[in-house]
């Protein structure tokens, strides 16, 4: 066996072509193997952990990068209709998050932040449940594989958006938060996704398939941040069961 691996590194060093394509093939190899650990390791986007679908997710990466909207361009998102978030939201401090290099799952290179606002971010959801039973509902959210919290209306909300009440994919989801980096994805109405891009805090969802005002709310790295943060999810809440709260 030695002696047949001497002479298989012996015909590579003596080819430059071969020699700099299986180099080229074990770095391939190995950048898709870290690619699909890490892919992993920050959720799938309700996208089988598997290499299928990953696979899936590279053919969407490949076309955003290719032709992929402008996901900080708040232009596509209609200026009017109903809105629940003040007027102007206060901007969100120095540059907006860095994105992780791929659109499945939408998710930022992580900050730092607080271990209390950690947690009451990651109980955010269920807290708005738990305080409104006859209106909302906390399980795990469909969007992203049942693998995070969800925060939905209840189907027998009277004043549910017709959107909501039809929509398959979403399924009456408002929200839900991303414990690998913090980031949340919140459903809007249009003027109030308009609003969080405008000012710094989120981008648009990258497919278009996909309702708009389903939107990436960037992670609070402070107290006063996430007040901004609930308010924007209670502003997905007013949007989607039409009550305020």
């Amino acid at each position: 066996m030695a002696e047949i691996l001497d002479r298989l590194a012996l015909a590579i060093s003596s080819r430059p072509v071969l020699t700099g394509f299986c180099a080229t093939a074990i770095l391939g190899i190995a950048w898709t193997v870290n690619d699909f650990v890490a892919w992993k390791a920050f959720g799938t986007g309700g996208t089988p952990p598997t290499w299928s679908g990953y696979l899936r997710m590279t053919k969407f990466r490949l076309n955003n990068l290719l032709s992929g909207p402008d996901l900080l361009d708040p232009s596509p998102l209609p200026a009017t209709g109903p809105s629940y978030l003040p007027t102007s939201i206060p901007p969100r401090a120095g540059p907006r998050a860095r994105i992780m290099p791929r659109i499945m799952p939408q998710r930022q290179v992580p900050e730092p932040i607080p271990t209390a606002t950690r947690n009451r971010l990651l109980g955010l959801v269920s807290r708005l449940a738990e305080a409104h039973p006859t209106l909302l509902e906390c399980k795990p959210s469909h969007t992203e594989g049942r693998s995070t919290s969800g925060l939905y209306a209840r189907a027998e909300v009277p004043t549910l958006n017709t959107e909501a009440r039809e929509d398959k994919l979403l399924a009456r989801e408002i929200a839900h938060a991303h414990p690998a980096d913090n980031s949340l994805h919140v459903w809007l109405s249009g003027p109030d996704g308009r609003k969080v891009i405008e000012a710094g805090w989120g981008q648009r969802f990258p497919l278009l398939f996909v309702r708009s005002g389903w939107t990436m709310v960037y992670a609070p790295r402070t107290e006063e941040e996430m007040d901004v943060v609930e308010m924007i999810v209670k502003a997905g809440v007013a949007w989607v069961t039409g009550v305020e709260i």
